[in-house]
Protein backbone atom coordinates (compact mmCIF):
# COMPACT_ATOMS: atom_id res chain seq x y z
CA UNK A 1 0.00 0.00 0.00
CA UNK A 2 1.71 2.96 -1.31
CA UNK A 3 2.41 5.56 1.45
CA UNK A 4 3.03 9.91 1.04
CA UNK A 5 5.99 10.63 0.27
CA UNK A 6 8.32 13.96 1.18
CA UNK A 7 11.52 15.48 -0.37
CA UNK A 8 13.85 13.02 1.02
CA UNK A 9 13.24 9.34 1.44
CA UNK A 10 12.20 7.54 4.95
CA UNK A 11 13.41 5.07 6.47
CA UNK A 12 10.41 2.92 7.16
CA UNK A 13 11.87 -0.10 9.41
CA UNK A 14 15.40 -0.97 10.32
CA UNK A 15 18.42 -0.57 10.25
CA UNK A 16 18.71 -4.25 11.23
CA UNK A 17 22.39 -5.18 12.00
CA UNK A 18 22.78 -8.98 10.77
CA UNK A 19 25.17 -11.01 9.71
CA UNK A 20 28.77 -9.98 11.58
CA UNK A 21 32.14 -11.67 11.37
CA UNK A 22 35.53 -10.33 12.13
CA UNK A 23 35.74 -8.47 9.44
CA UNK A 24 32.28 -7.63 8.00
CA UNK A 25 28.52 -6.51 8.78
CA UNK A 26 25.32 -6.79 6.70
CA UNK A 27 22.72 -3.87 7.53
CA UNK A 28 19.37 -4.13 6.22
CA UNK A 29 16.85 -1.33 5.94
CA UNK A 30 13.09 -0.73 4.16
CA UNK A 31 12.60 2.54 2.67
CA UNK A 32 9.62 4.49 1.43
CA UNK A 33 11.22 4.63 -1.98
CA UNK A 34 13.74 3.72 -4.24
CA UNK A 35 17.07 4.99 -3.02
CA UNK A 36 20.77 4.50 -2.11
CA UNK A 37 21.35 4.02 1.49
CA UNK A 38 24.62 4.57 2.61
CA UNK A 39 26.64 2.79 5.61
CA UNK A 40 30.47 3.46 6.71
CA UNK A 41 30.61 4.79 2.97
CA UNK A 42 29.37 1.17 1.56
CA UNK A 43 26.36 2.18 -0.58
CA UNK A 44 23.84 -0.23 -1.98
CA UNK A 45 20.58 0.41 -3.70
CA UNK A 46 17.23 -0.53 -2.88
CA UNK A 47 15.23 -3.57 -4.14
CA UNK A 48 11.60 -3.27 -5.09
CA UNK A 49 9.41 -6.28 -3.87
CA UNK A 50 5.36 -6.06 -3.92
CA UNK A 51 5.85 -2.21 -4.06
CA UNK A 52 7.77 -1.72 -1.14
CA UNK A 53 11.60 -1.20 -1.10
CA UNK A 54 14.47 -2.90 0.47
CA UNK A 55 18.48 -2.92 1.01
CA UNK A 56 21.39 -5.47 2.55
CA UNK A 57 24.23 -3.54 2.66
CA UNK A 58 27.64 -5.15 3.28
CA UNK A 59 30.10 -3.37 5.10
CA UNK A 60 33.65 -4.81 4.42
CA UNK A 61 37.15 -3.97 5.47
CA UNK A 62 36.30 -3.73 9.37
CA UNK A 63 38.54 -4.79 11.93
CA UNK A 64 38.57 -7.83 14.29
CA UNK A 65 37.10 -7.02 17.81
CA UNK A 66 36.85 -3.51 16.52
CA UNK A 67 33.63 -1.34 17.77
CA UNK A 68 32.56 1.14 15.10
CA UNK A 69 29.60 3.22 15.39
CA UNK A 70 27.49 3.83 12.19
CA UNK A 71 24.43 5.67 10.58
CA UNK A 72 22.68 5.29 7.88
CA UNK A 73 22.25 7.85 4.99
CA UNK A 74 19.38 7.65 1.97
CA UNK A 75 20.63 9.12 -0.63
CA UNK A 76 23.08 11.37 1.38
CA UNK A 77 20.81 12.42 3.49
CA UNK A 78 21.80 10.96 7.73
CA UNK A 79 17.95 9.04 8.71
CA UNK A 80 19.48 7.07 11.28
CA UNK A 81 20.22 7.44 14.83
CA UNK A 82 16.75 9.48 14.88
CA UNK A 83 18.21 13.36 16.12
CA UNK A 84 16.34 12.97 19.79
CA UNK A 85 17.13 9.24 20.24
CA UNK A 86 17.76 8.65 24.13
CA UNK A 87 19.96 5.64 23.07
CA UNK A 88 23.45 5.21 22.42
CA UNK A 89 25.03 5.03 18.97
CA UNK A 90 24.33 2.21 16.30
CA UNK A 91 27.40 0.43 16.42
CA UNK A 92 29.24 -2.56 14.73
CA UNK A 93 31.19 -4.84 17.16
CA UNK A 94 33.19 -7.80 14.90
CA UNK A 95 34.29 -10.64 17.31
CA UNK A 96 37.61 -11.21 18.51
CA UNK A 97 37.51 -9.03 21.72
CA UNK A 98 38.69 -10.36 25.42
CA UNK A 99 36.52 -11.21 27.67
CA UNK A 100 32.89 -13.79 27.55
CA UNK A 101 30.82 -13.67 24.67
CA UNK A 102 27.41 -13.13 25.30
CA UNK A 103 24.49 -14.26 23.46
CA UNK A 104 20.69 -13.33 24.30
CA UNK A 105 18.10 -15.72 23.00
CA UNK A 106 14.25 -16.14 23.11
CA UNK A 107 11.43 -16.93 20.53
CA UNK A 108 7.72 -15.63 20.47
CA UNK A 109 7.46 -12.17 19.99
CA UNK A 110 3.41 -11.03 19.40
CA UNK A 111 3.28 -7.98 17.64
CA UNK A 112 5.11 -4.86 20.19
CA UNK A 113 3.10 -4.02 23.10
CA UNK A 114 1.81 -0.54 21.87
CA UNK A 115 -0.67 -2.50 19.35
CA UNK A 116 -1.54 -5.21 21.88
CA UNK A 117 -4.80 -4.74 23.68
CA UNK A 118 -4.63 -4.01 27.34
CA UNK A 119 -7.09 -7.04 28.18
CA UNK A 120 -5.48 -9.24 26.51
CA UNK A 121 -3.46 -9.31 29.97
CA UNK A 122 0.27 -10.25 28.17
CA UNK A 123 2.57 -9.38 30.71
CA UNK A 124 4.94 -6.81 30.15
CA UNK A 125 7.32 -7.17 26.70
CA UNK A 126 10.55 -8.69 28.05
CA UNK A 127 12.70 -7.85 24.37
CA UNK A 128 11.62 -4.13 25.20
CA UNK A 129 12.72 -4.45 28.77
CA UNK A 130 15.90 -5.99 28.04
CA UNK A 131 16.93 -3.53 25.57
CA UNK A 132 16.55 -0.61 27.76
CA UNK A 133 18.44 -2.61 29.94
CA UNK A 134 21.21 -3.04 27.45
CA UNK A 135 21.35 0.07 26.78
CA UNK A 136 22.32 1.47 30.45
CA UNK A 137 25.10 -1.11 30.76
CA UNK A 138 28.60 -0.90 29.51
CA UNK A 139 28.75 -1.50 26.33
CA UNK A 140 31.70 -4.03 27.31
CA UNK A 141 28.83 -5.97 29.09
CA UNK A 142 26.21 -5.74 26.30
CA UNK A 143 25.04 -9.09 24.15
CA UNK A 144 27.20 -9.79 21.63
CA UNK A 145 24.79 -11.59 19.62
CA UNK A 146 20.60 -12.24 19.38
CA UNK A 147 19.53 -15.50 18.24
CA UNK A 148 15.13 -15.09 17.68
CA UNK A 149 14.06 -18.73 17.37
CA UNK A 150 11.02 -18.61 15.81
CA UNK A 151 7.63 -16.34 15.65
CA UNK A 152 9.24 -13.51 15.18
CA UNK A 153 5.50 -12.11 13.79
CA UNK A 154 2.01 -13.96 14.26
CA UNK A 155 0.26 -14.40 10.60
CA UNK A 156 -2.59 -16.45 12.28
CA UNK A 157 -3.74 -14.24 15.99
CA UNK A 158 -3.22 -10.27 14.64
CA UNK A 159 -3.82 -7.28 16.65
CA UNK A 160 -7.17 -5.23 16.78
CA UNK A 161 -5.22 -2.62 14.91
CA UNK A 162 -3.97 -4.73 12.01
CA UNK A 163 -7.45 -6.53 11.49
CA UNK A 164 -8.95 -3.06 11.21
CA UNK A 165 -6.43 -2.18 8.51
CA UNK A 166 -6.99 -5.74 7.08
CA UNK A 167 -10.76 -4.57 6.64
CA UNK A 168 -9.53 -0.98 5.26
CA UNK A 169 -6.97 -2.70 2.75
CA UNK A 170 -9.94 -5.84 1.85
CA UNK A 171 -12.71 -3.49 1.71
CA UNK A 172 -14.65 -5.77 4.39
CA UNK A 173 -15.36 -6.60 7.76
CA UNK A 174 -12.52 -8.91 9.06
CA UNK A 175 -14.10 -11.18 11.62
CA UNK A 176 -11.72 -11.61 14.98
CA UNK A 177 -9.39 -14.94 13.65
CA UNK A 178 -8.76 -13.33 10.32
CA UNK A 179 -5.44 -14.08 8.99
CA UNK A 180 -2.99 -12.53 6.54
CA UNK A 181 -3.25 -13.88 2.68
CA UNK A 182 -0.62 -12.43 1.33
CA UNK A 183 2.97 -10.48 1.03
CA UNK A 184 1.91 -7.46 1.47
CA UNK A 185 -0.49 -8.04 4.55
CA UNK A 186 2.82 -9.69 6.28
CA UNK A 187 4.75 -6.44 5.66
CA UNK A 188 2.67 -4.81 7.79
CA UNK A 189 3.52 -7.60 10.29
CA UNK A 190 6.58 -7.19 10.58
CA UNK A 191 6.15 -2.89 10.52
CA UNK A 192 3.91 -3.74 13.83
CA UNK A 193 6.46 -5.82 15.71
CA UNK A 194 9.99 -4.69 14.94
CA UNK A 195 9.10 -0.62 15.10
CA UNK A 196 8.80 0.52 18.98
CA UNK A 197 11.84 2.49 19.70
CA UNK A 198 13.80 0.04 22.17
CA UNK A 199 13.50 -2.81 20.21
CA UNK A 200 14.29 -0.87 16.69
CA UNK A 201 17.49 0.34 18.71
CA UNK A 202 18.76 -3.12 19.92
CA UNK A 203 18.23 -4.92 16.45
CA UNK A 204 20.24 -1.72 15.14
CA UNK A 205 23.44 -2.57 17.61
CA UNK A 206 23.18 -6.32 18.54
CA UNK A 207 23.70 -8.51 15.48
CA UNK A 208 20.76 -11.14 14.74
CA UNK A 209 19.95 -14.62 14.05
CA UNK A 210 17.10 -15.50 13.15
CA UNK A 211 14.68 -18.61 12.32
CA UNK A 212 11.08 -19.11 11.44
CA UNK A 213 8.64 -21.17 13.50
CA UNK A 214 5.05 -22.64 12.42
CA UNK A 215 3.37 -18.79 13.75
CA UNK A 216 4.68 -17.08 10.70
CA UNK A 217 2.95 -19.44 8.72
CA UNK A 218 0.31 -20.81 10.16
CA UNK A 219 -0.67 -22.50 13.93
CA UNK A 220 0.57 -26.63 12.87
CA UNK A 221 2.47 -25.86 9.72
CA UNK A 222 3.85 -28.87 8.50
CA UNK A 223 2.92 -31.12 11.42
CA UNK A 224 1.99 -34.14 9.76
CA UNK A 225 1.33 -35.96 6.27
CA UNK A 226 -2.49 -35.53 6.90
CA UNK A 227 -2.44 -31.63 7.79
CA UNK A 228 -0.80 -31.27 4.55
CA UNK A 229 -3.41 -32.87 2.43
CA UNK A 230 -6.00 -30.64 4.38
CA UNK A 231 -4.34 -27.21 3.91
CA UNK A 232 -3.08 -27.94 0.21
CA UNK A 233 -6.73 -28.49 -1.17
CA UNK A 234 -7.97 -25.18 0.51
CA UNK A 235 -8.06 -22.19 -2.19
CA UNK A 236 -5.87 -20.10 -0.33
CA UNK A 237 -3.15 -22.00 1.07
CA UNK A 238 -0.45 -21.06 -2.10
CA UNK A 239 -1.13 -17.30 -1.71
CA UNK A 240 -0.29 -18.07 2.27
CA UNK A 241 2.60 -19.76 1.89
CA UNK A 242 4.07 -17.76 -0.97
CA UNK A 243 3.79 -14.55 1.14
CA UNK A 244 4.84 -16.15 4.23
CA UNK A 245 7.90 -17.25 2.62
CA UNK A 246 8.50 -14.72 0.23
CA UNK A 247 8.51 -12.40 3.48
CA UNK A 248 10.66 -14.75 5.54
CA UNK A 249 13.19 -14.57 3.03
CA UNK A 250 13.20 -10.85 2.46
CA UNK A 251 13.09 -10.06 6.09
CA UNK A 252 14.39 -12.87 8.02
CA UNK A 253 16.70 -14.77 6.13
CA UNK A 254 18.50 -13.00 3.82
CA UNK A 255 20.07 -11.29 6.83
CA UNK A 256 21.49 -14.60 8.13
CA UNK A 257 23.73 -15.05 5.05
CA UNK A 258 27.48 -14.24 5.25
CA UNK A 259 29.22 -12.06 2.85
CA UNK A 260 30.39 -15.12 0.68
CA UNK A 261 27.01 -16.84 0.65
CA UNK A 262 25.30 -13.78 -0.58
CA UNK A 263 27.90 -14.24 -3.59
CA UNK A 264 26.36 -17.34 -4.17
CA UNK A 265 23.03 -17.71 -3.60
CA UNK A 266 20.76 -17.67 -6.45
CA UNK A 267 17.78 -16.32 -5.54
CA UNK A 268 19.83 -13.04 -4.19
CA UNK A 269 21.99 -12.49 -7.17
CA UNK A 270 18.52 -12.97 -9.49
CA UNK A 271 17.00 -10.06 -7.68
CA UNK A 272 19.77 -7.82 -7.91
CA UNK A 273 20.39 -8.66 -11.96
CA UNK A 274 16.17 -7.28 -11.93
CA UNK A 275 16.49 -3.72 -14.56
CA UNK A 276 15.92 -0.83 -12.13
CA UNK A 277 12.40 -0.47 -10.87
CA UNK A 278 11.26 -3.62 -11.53
CA UNK A 279 9.09 -5.97 -9.23
CA UNK A 280 11.14 -8.92 -7.71
CA UNK A 281 8.21 -10.58 -5.75
CA UNK A 282 6.79 -12.80 -8.63
CA UNK A 283 10.44 -14.12 -8.92
CA UNK A 284 10.59 -14.32 -4.82
CA UNK A 285 6.85 -16.08 -4.91
CA UNK A 286 8.42 -18.56 -7.58
CA UNK A 287 11.15 -19.38 -4.77
CA UNK A 288 8.77 -19.80 -1.94
CA UNK A 289 6.32 -21.98 -4.24
CA UNK A 290 9.35 -24.34 -5.26
CA UNK A 291 10.37 -24.30 -1.19
CA UNK A 292 6.90 -25.55 -0.39
CA UNK A 293 6.98 -28.03 -2.63
CA UNK A 294 10.74 -29.43 -2.51
CA UNK A 295 12.60 -28.02 0.53
CA UNK A 296 15.51 -29.22 -1.90
CA UNK A 297 15.33 -25.72 -3.63
CA UNK A 298 16.38 -23.56 -0.61
CA UNK A 299 18.20 -24.42 2.15
CA UNK A 300 17.10 -22.17 5.48
CA UNK A 301 19.53 -23.58 7.52
CA UNK A 302 22.90 -21.97 7.98
CA UNK A 303 25.69 -21.37 10.00
CA UNK A 304 27.17 -18.79 12.34
CA UNK A 305 31.15 -18.63 13.59
CA UNK A 306 31.98 -16.67 16.37
CA UNK A 307 35.49 -17.26 17.65
CA UNK A 308 35.40 -20.69 20.33
CA UNK A 309 31.49 -20.96 19.73
CA UNK A 310 29.80 -21.88 16.39
CA UNK A 311 25.93 -21.76 15.85
CA UNK A 312 24.05 -23.98 13.64
CA UNK A 313 20.59 -23.25 12.99
CA UNK A 314 18.47 -26.02 11.71
CA UNK A 315 15.19 -25.35 9.77
CA UNK A 316 12.76 -27.91 11.71
CA UNK A 317 9.93 -26.52 10.26
CA UNK A 318 10.26 -26.15 6.36
CA UNK A 319 12.10 -29.32 5.36
CA UNK A 320 9.97 -31.85 7.14
CA UNK A 321 9.44 -35.53 5.26
CA UNK A 322 5.99 -36.19 6.86
CA UNK A 323 4.80 -39.72 4.78
CA UNK A 324 3.61 -41.41 7.88
CA UNK A 325 5.76 -44.35 7.85
CA UNK A 326 9.07 -42.67 7.17
CA UNK A 327 8.94 -39.49 8.98
CA UNK A 328 11.39 -37.16 9.71
CA UNK A 329 12.06 -33.79 11.26
CA UNK A 330 14.98 -32.98 8.83
CA UNK A 331 15.52 -34.99 5.40
CA UNK A 332 18.37 -36.90 4.75
CA UNK A 333 20.42 -34.65 2.52
CA UNK A 334 19.61 -32.02 5.04
CA UNK A 335 20.72 -33.96 8.08
CA UNK A 336 24.02 -34.93 6.45
CA UNK A 337 24.78 -31.31 6.20
CA UNK A 338 24.15 -30.64 9.60
CA UNK A 339 26.27 -33.27 11.04
CA UNK A 340 29.39 -32.52 8.43
CA UNK A 341 28.94 -28.70 10.08
CA UNK A 342 28.98 -30.90 13.97
CA UNK A 343 32.32 -33.00 12.63
CA UNK A 344 33.82 -29.33 11.13
CA UNK A 345 33.38 -27.23 14.50
CA UNK A 346 35.33 -30.14 16.28
CA UNK A 347 37.59 -30.18 13.98
CA UNK A 348 38.07 -26.62 14.07
CA UNK A 349 38.56 -26.45 17.70
CA UNK A 350 35.56 -24.47 19.43
CA UNK A 351 34.72 -24.61 22.64
CA UNK A 352 31.09 -24.44 22.59
CA UNK A 353 28.43 -26.07 19.70
CA UNK A 354 25.38 -24.06 19.84
CA UNK A 355 22.60 -25.82 17.94
CA UNK A 356 19.53 -23.49 17.08
CA UNK A 357 15.82 -25.11 16.52
CA UNK A 358 12.84 -23.42 17.24
CA UNK A 359 11.82 -26.61 18.27
CA UNK A 360 13.29 -27.94 21.91
CA UNK A 361 14.80 -31.54 21.65
CA UNK A 362 14.55 -32.71 24.96
CA UNK A 363 10.71 -31.60 26.24
CA UNK A 364 9.47 -32.36 30.11
CA UNK A 365 9.27 -36.19 30.06
CA UNK A 366 5.20 -36.66 30.37
CA UNK A 367 4.97 -34.58 26.88
CA UNK A 368 8.02 -36.74 25.48
CA UNK A 369 6.63 -39.83 26.65
CA UNK A 370 3.07 -38.63 24.90
CA UNK A 371 4.54 -37.41 21.41
CA UNK A 372 6.28 -40.79 21.04
CA UNK A 373 2.94 -42.42 22.14
CA UNK A 374 0.91 -40.42 19.91
CA UNK A 375 3.38 -41.11 16.47
CA UNK A 376 3.43 -44.83 17.24
CA UNK A 377 -0.27 -45.19 16.91
CA UNK A 378 -0.40 -43.03 14.00
CA UNK A 379 2.29 -44.28 11.98
CA UNK A 380 0.65 -48.10 13.08
CA UNK A 381 -2.45 -47.75 12.61
CA UNK A 382 -2.36 -45.18 9.69
CA UNK A 383 -5.65 -44.69 7.79
CA UNK A 384 -7.97 -47.00 10.43
CA UNK A 385 -9.93 -45.31 13.58
CA UNK A 386 -7.23 -45.16 16.09
CA UNK A 387 -4.52 -43.81 13.37
CA UNK A 388 -6.97 -40.85 12.17
CA UNK A 389 -7.67 -40.46 16.60
CA UNK A 390 -3.74 -40.26 17.18
CA UNK A 391 -3.94 -37.65 13.84
CA UNK A 392 -6.47 -35.71 16.06
CA UNK A 393 -5.11 -35.90 18.98
CA UNK A 394 -1.62 -34.28 17.29
CA UNK A 395 -3.04 -31.34 15.57
CA UNK A 396 -5.42 -30.35 18.11
CA UNK A 397 -2.30 -30.55 21.08
CA UNK A 398 0.30 -29.77 18.62
CA UNK A 399 2.11 -33.01 19.20
CA UNK A 400 5.13 -32.27 16.51
CA UNK A 401 8.24 -31.86 18.39
CA UNK A 402 11.35 -33.57 18.11
CA UNK A 403 9.57 -36.79 20.02
CA UNK A 404 7.06 -36.73 17.78
CA UNK A 405 9.87 -37.74 14.69
CA UNK A 406 11.08 -40.43 17.06
CA UNK A 407 14.21 -40.97 14.14
CA UNK A 408 14.99 -37.94 13.92
CA UNK A 409 15.39 -37.60 17.79
CA UNK A 410 17.76 -40.02 17.83
CA UNK A 411 19.52 -39.17 15.08
CA UNK A 412 19.97 -36.12 17.18
CA UNK A 413 20.95 -37.49 19.80
CA UNK A 414 23.82 -39.62 17.72
CA UNK A 415 25.65 -36.70 16.58
CA UNK A 416 25.31 -34.67 19.96
CA UNK A 417 27.05 -37.16 21.78
CA UNK A 418 29.85 -38.15 19.21
CA UNK A 419 30.87 -34.86 19.16
CA UNK A 420 30.56 -35.00 23.22
CA UNK A 421 32.73 -38.12 22.96
CA UNK A 422 35.08 -36.73 21.32
CA UNK A 423 34.69 -38.80 18.04
CA UNK A 424 35.87 -36.17 16.00
CA UNK A 425 38.38 -34.30 18.03
CA UNK A 426 38.65 -32.80 21.23
CA UNK A 427 34.84 -32.80 22.83
CA UNK A 428 33.78 -28.88 22.97
CA UNK A 429 33.08 -28.00 26.69
CA UNK A 430 29.26 -27.84 25.60
CA UNK A 431 27.31 -28.79 23.28
CA UNK A 432 23.55 -26.91 23.71
CA UNK A 433 20.60 -26.92 22.39
CA UNK A 434 18.69 -23.83 21.85
CA UNK A 435 14.86 -23.50 21.65
CA UNK A 436 11.91 -21.76 21.90
CA UNK A 437 7.94 -22.56 21.21
CA UNK A 438 6.77 -23.85 24.28
CA UNK A 439 5.83 -21.06 26.21
CA UNK A 440 7.71 -21.55 29.73
CA UNK A 441 12.02 -22.13 30.19
CA UNK A 442 13.73 -24.23 31.41
CA UNK A 443 17.63 -26.49 31.59
CA UNK A 444 17.97 -30.31 30.86
CA UNK A 445 21.09 -32.16 30.47
CA UNK A 446 21.73 -35.37 29.07
CA UNK A 447 22.52 -37.60 32.51
CA UNK A 448 22.58 -41.39 30.11
CA UNK A 449 24.91 -42.86 28.41
CA UNK A 450 27.64 -41.63 30.52
CA UNK A 451 31.20 -41.07 29.29
CA UNK A 452 31.18 -38.01 27.68
CA UNK A 453 34.01 -35.87 27.86
CA UNK A 454 31.12 -32.59 27.22
CA UNK A 455 28.26 -31.49 28.48
CA UNK A 456 25.15 -32.00 26.49
CA UNK A 457 22.30 -29.45 27.32
CA UNK A 458 18.81 -28.16 26.02
CA UNK A 459 18.06 -24.72 27.41
CA UNK A 460 14.66 -22.84 26.00
CA UNK A 461 13.42 -19.37 26.28
CA UNK A 462 10.06 -18.63 24.76
CA UNK A 463 7.84 -16.16 25.19
CA UNK A 464 9.55 -13.20 24.40
CA UNK A 465 5.79 -11.20 24.01
CA UNK A 466 2.69 -13.54 24.53
CA UNK A 467 1.67 -15.82 27.43
CA UNK A 468 1.16 -19.12 28.81
CA UNK A 469 -2.33 -19.30 29.69
CA UNK A 470 -3.20 -21.00 33.14
CA UNK A 471 -3.71 -24.23 32.00
CA UNK A 472 -0.94 -24.15 29.81
CA UNK A 473 1.14 -23.79 32.90
CA UNK A 474 -0.69 -25.95 34.97
CA UNK A 475 0.32 -28.64 31.73
CA UNK A 476 4.15 -27.95 31.91
CA UNK A 477 4.39 -28.32 35.39
CA UNK A 478 2.57 -31.58 35.39
CA UNK A 479 5.02 -32.72 32.70
CA UNK A 480 8.06 -32.10 34.51
CA UNK A 481 6.65 -34.09 37.56
CA UNK A 482 7.90 -37.95 38.63
CA UNK A 483 4.48 -39.62 39.10
CA UNK A 484 3.66 -37.88 35.61
CA UNK A 485 6.26 -39.46 34.08
CA UNK A 486 5.70 -42.86 35.77
CA UNK A 487 2.33 -42.70 34.27
CA UNK A 488 2.93 -41.42 30.72
CA UNK A 489 6.11 -43.57 30.58
CA UNK A 490 3.71 -46.74 31.58
CA UNK A 491 1.16 -45.92 28.82
CA UNK A 492 3.85 -45.66 26.31
CA UNK A 493 5.52 -48.93 27.43
CA UNK A 494 2.04 -50.92 27.11
CA UNK A 495 1.66 -49.65 23.32
CA UNK A 496 5.13 -50.78 23.23
CA UNK A 497 6.73 -47.48 22.46
CA UNK A 498 10.46 -47.12 21.84
CA UNK A 499 11.65 -45.06 24.19
CA UNK A 500 14.22 -42.22 23.51
CA UNK A 501 17.76 -43.09 22.99
CA UNK A 502 19.02 -40.72 25.99
CA UNK A 503 17.56 -40.18 29.43
CA UNK A 504 17.87 -36.45 30.38
CA UNK A 505 16.68 -34.44 34.00
CA UNK A 506 15.64 -30.99 34.67
CA UNK A 507 18.52 -28.47 35.71
CA UNK A 508 16.10 -25.39 36.10
CA UNK A 509 12.71 -24.24 35.59
CA UNK A 510 9.65 -24.16 34.72
CA UNK A 511 9.74 -20.35 34.64
CA UNK A 512 7.04 -18.49 32.94
CA UNK A 513 6.52 -15.04 32.02
CA UNK A 514 8.04 -12.83 28.87
CA UNK A 515 11.79 -14.16 29.18
CA UNK A 516 15.18 -13.43 27.41
CA UNK A 517 17.60 -15.94 28.29
CA UNK A 518 21.61 -15.27 28.02
CA UNK A 519 24.29 -17.34 27.44
CA UNK A 520 27.62 -16.74 28.61
CA UNK A 521 31.00 -18.40 27.25
CA UNK A 522 33.95 -17.84 28.72
CA UNK A 523 36.66 -20.13 27.51
CA UNK A 524 35.43 -23.40 27.96
CA UNK A 525 33.11 -22.43 30.71
CA UNK A 526 29.71 -21.65 29.88
CA UNK A 527 26.42 -20.07 32.13
CA UNK A 528 23.36 -19.92 31.68
CA UNK A 529 20.84 -16.27 32.26
CA UNK A 530 17.74 -16.29 32.47
CA UNK A 531 15.56 -13.03 32.88
CA UNK A 532 11.96 -12.89 32.90
CA UNK A 533 9.63 -9.97 33.04
CA UNK A 534 5.78 -10.54 34.51
CA UNK A 535 3.38 -8.22 35.94
CA UNK A 536 4.45 -6.61 38.77
CA UNK A 537 3.66 -3.87 41.15
CA UNK A 538 3.78 -0.24 39.49
CA UNK A 539 7.58 0.81 39.39
CA UNK A 540 8.77 -2.31 39.97
CA UNK A 541 12.06 -3.38 37.07
CA UNK A 542 10.63 -4.78 34.05
CA UNK A 543 12.78 -7.16 34.14
CA UNK A 544 14.17 -10.01 36.86
CA UNK A 545 17.12 -12.13 36.88
CA UNK A 546 15.94 -15.63 37.81
CA UNK A 547 18.66 -18.19 37.09
CA UNK A 548 22.31 -18.13 36.91
CA UNK A 549 22.94 -22.02 36.04
CA UNK A 550 26.49 -23.10 35.42
CA UNK A 551 26.76 -25.37 32.94
CA UNK A 552 30.55 -26.32 32.84
CA UNK A 553 32.53 -27.42 35.31
CA UNK A 554 35.44 -24.67 36.50
CA UNK A 555 37.82 -24.88 34.25
CA UNK A 556 40.59 -26.63 36.21
CA UNK A 557 43.94 -23.97 37.16
CA UNK A 558 46.94 -26.18 35.31
CA UNK A 559 44.22 -26.45 31.90
CA UNK A 560 43.89 -22.45 31.86
CA UNK A 561 47.48 -22.25 31.87
CA UNK A 562 47.44 -20.33 35.33
CA UNK A 563 50.49 -20.96 37.51
CA UNK A 564 49.09 -22.77 40.86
Amino acid sequence: MPLPQGDTPTLLIGPLLRHVDPVSATVWVETDRPCAVDVLGRTARTFRAGGHHYALVVVEGLEPGSETPYEVRLDGARVWPEESSPFPPSRIRTPGRPGPFRLAFGSCRYAAPSTVDLDEGIPPDALDAYAERVAAMPEDQWPDALVMLGDQVYADELTTATRRWLGLRRGEPVPEDAQTRDFEEYTRLYAESWNDPQVRWLLSTIPSSMVFDDHEMIDDWNTSAAWRREVTATDWWHDRIAGGLASYWVYQHLGNLSPAELAENTTWQAVRALPDGADAEPLLREMALAADRDPHTVRWSYVRHWGDARLLMVDSRAGRVLEEQDRRMVDDVEFAWVEDQMRQAVEDGVSHLLVGTSLPWLLPHAIDSIERWDEALAVRHEGRLLGRAAEKLRQAADLEHWAAFGASFDRLATALLAVARGEHGRAPATAVVLSGDVHHAYAAEVVSPGGLSGRVHQLTVSPLHNQAPHPIRVGFRIGWSRWARRFTGAIARAARVRPASVEWAKAAGPYFGNQVGELVLDGREARFVLHVSDHRPEGGEPLQQVLDLPLTDPVPAEVAGIPG
